[in-house]
């Protein structure tokens, strides 16, 4: 019986979140708001960076925080169904939706957002230091993209530090799996030809 339930955790912990990383609000937002179809713009992305491109901060907002509500509520969740040891299962599942959603032909955004809330709910002290080092790297760049990068490459050793080794697990499969939806950033980033934020595309 105990097994059974701790499959069912287990099938919870990566259905559950993906379904909920799925859901695309950065293109729910603009369409609503008659901006047209965000994977229109910039850079195609459905993420908040990219809905700032429209002018909208309102919007950019609402999406950059809804995203990362989803990113928590998968923690909040699976722990409410008592898996608090699916962490790494629920927070990896909920980005790979966001990343890769089945309503959207599995095109989707980023992650960083999504990465953010995933790690305020599953291990705050760490969330707190990724959004503090995404703003002091992005403010300096007036990069979102060299902010999440740094914040998310320094995060798996932040997670080791002031955490445990599970949670230091996770903080390393989401950052690798940023790092690669962040590879044409990255190519921009080497060539000096990255947009700025708030930059038009």
């Amino acid at each position: 019986m105990a097994e059974h339930r701790e499959s069912l955790l287990f099938l919870a912990a990566l259905v559950l979140p993906y379904l909920l990383g799925s859901i695309p609000f950065g293109l729910l937002l603009t369409r609503a708001a008659g901006l047209g179809d965000i994977r229109s713009i910039g850079s195609g992305n459905i993420g908040a960076t990219n809905v700032l491109r429209t002018g909208n901060r309102k919007i950019a907002l609402a999406t950059l925080l809804l995203d990362g509500l989803k990113g928590a509520a998968a923690i909040w969740l699976l722990r409410a169904l008592g898996g608090v040891g699916q962490d790494l299962v629920a927070g990896t599942a909920v980005v790979l939706g966001h990343m890769f959603p089945v309503w959207l032909r599995f095109r989707g955004g980023k992650g960083v957002a999504t990465g953010i809330g995933t790690y305020l709910a599953a291990m705050w002290p760490v969330g707190v230091f990724v959004c503090l080092a995404w703003a002091a790297a992005a403010k300096l760049t007036r990069m979102s993209s060299a902010g999440a990068l740094t914040a998310f490459a320094l995060a798996p050793a932040v997670a080791w530090l002031l955490v445990d080794a599970d949670h230091a697990l996770l903080a390393l499969l989401v950052g690798l799996l940023i790092f690669w939806r962040h590879e044409a950033n990255i190519r921009r980033l080497i060539a000096g030809t990255e947009p700025r934020i708030g930059q038009k595309g």
